[in-house]
């Protein structure tokens, strides 16, 4: 097991033990922001056949030749026909179909002119206007071509992308699975936000609902199991029932140094490999890694803060490293800084902040046991160990 070790040497612990979990197909209506497993090739021509785009008379352009107001083409209506319709024949020099915009164009047509250029003639119409072939006509295959790669593995589904697939008939998509994650808050102090009135020496649990509700956002599935007290039997069979159904889970609370942080003694008891233990950085150094069956266990501080870190910072590159998508991390950025930090970092410490425009805003409490402060944040200020405050204008790391 390592311990005391870099942000860095963690995330490269849990990608290194961890296999990706393979592919899924999922109806077409779930597939929005998923990756997809594999390239998508289209079935089909689009569209699937040579159509109008436009509300008028398919005709062949050389019965045109010439035509203005005084001098109009006259041209037979042999049919017509609406979007959804089969043309019954052929287009014979001399005839116009009447059509319909989205309509399938009669063969032997070669154009096809607007209402508004024509009498609108029911059995014979008369056109003010030439047109060149292919006009106003849209082929057979002009969107995509059966065989054609039109989306890359990898590529997030987007809603463009839902409707390229409806368009070529897909309705499941092979997308990468991602995992199911378990997760468990642990503390004797801790009760219920249902419980009422709070008893004394009790706190709300916010962390489980909040990891739960982040999960959620960024499109994985929870799995909550009851508040747990500090009883190293109890936590660790929570745990093991949680990994019968899930493909990670993830703890809060009991990884710290104190008598009752049980984290020391569930993971014996259940037979899991610990990997590593502290990360150097605040908040939250004293999160644990550990595989149970092949499977990860991360354990992060009880703080909610801390929590809601090291989730950013460790367990979205773990969930990220499961399902084979890596768009699922932080991503590195550059801001300037609008606030202060009134303390020296002795050690690594990132701190909650508001990114707009190029922008971080920085609240005004910072310390890991406060929550109310994260409202509105969606990024973390890194500040290397050896900082300075944060001075007001200043340049700064951040990851969103």
């Amino acid at each position: 097991m390592r311990m005391g070790i870099e942000l860095e040497e963690a995330l490269s612990l849990i990608r290194d033990s961890i296999v990706p979990l393979g592919m899924e197909e999922v109806p077409l209506d779930k597939a929005l922001g998923r990756a997809l497993a594999q390239d998508i090739r289209a079935a089909i021509d689009q569209p699937p056949f040579d159509r109008s785009p436009l509300d008028g008379y398919a005709l062949r352009s050389a019965d045109l030749a010439g035509a203005d107001r005084e001098h109009p083409a006259v041209l037979q209506v042999v049919e017509t026909v609406y979007a959804g319709d089969v043309p019954a024949c052929a287009l014979a020099p001399g005839q116009a179909v009447r059509i319909m915009t989205g309509a399938q164009l009669p063969q032997g047509c070669d154009c096809v002119i607007r209402h508004e250029d024509t009498d609108n003639g029911m059995d014979t119409v008369q056109v003010y206007q030439p047109l060149s072939p292919c006009a106003n006509y849209c082929l057979r295959g002009e969107d995509y071509r059966a065989g054609e790669r039109l989306i890359s593995a990898g590529a997030r589904v987007d809603a463009a992308a839902v409707g390229v697939l409806a368009s070529m008939g897909c309705h499941m998509v092979p997308v990468r699975r991602r995992p199911r994650v378990g997760l468990l808050s642990t503390g004797d102090e801790v009760v219920s936000p249902d419980v009422h009135p709070l008893p004394p020496g009790k706190i709300y649990g916010s962390n489980q609902v909040l990891l739960s509700a982040r999960l959620e956002e960024l499109g994985m599935v929870g799995e909550n199991a009851p508040l747990a007290g500090d009883d190293s039997e109890a936590v660790a069979q929570a745990v093991q029932r949680l990994f019968q159904t899930c493909d990670a889970v993830i703890t809060t609370g009991g990884v710290s140094v104190g008598d009752k942080d049980i984290f020391h003694q569930v993971l014996p008891l259940m037979g899991a490999e610990r990997l590593f233990w502290r990360v150097n950085l605040k908040p939250g150094t004293p999160v644990m890694y550990a595989l149970y069956e092949g499977k990860p266990l991360l354990c992060l501080s009880g703080n909610p803060f801390a929590a809601a870190a090291t989730f950013e910072l460790l367990a979205r590159p773990l969930l990220a490293a499961c399902a084979g998508e890596p768009g699922l991390c932080l991503r590195p950025d550059r801001a300037r800084v609008s606030g202060a930090f009134p303390k020296a970092s002795k050690g690594r410490r990132f701190l909650r902040g508001r990114y707009e425009g190029g922008v971080v805003t920085l609240p005004r409490k910072h310390e890991s046991g406060l929550l109310s402060s994260l409202i509105g944040c969606n990024c973390l200020v890194d500040l290397p160990a050896g900082s300075p405050p944060v001075e007001d204008g200043q340049i700064a790391a951040i990851w969103r």
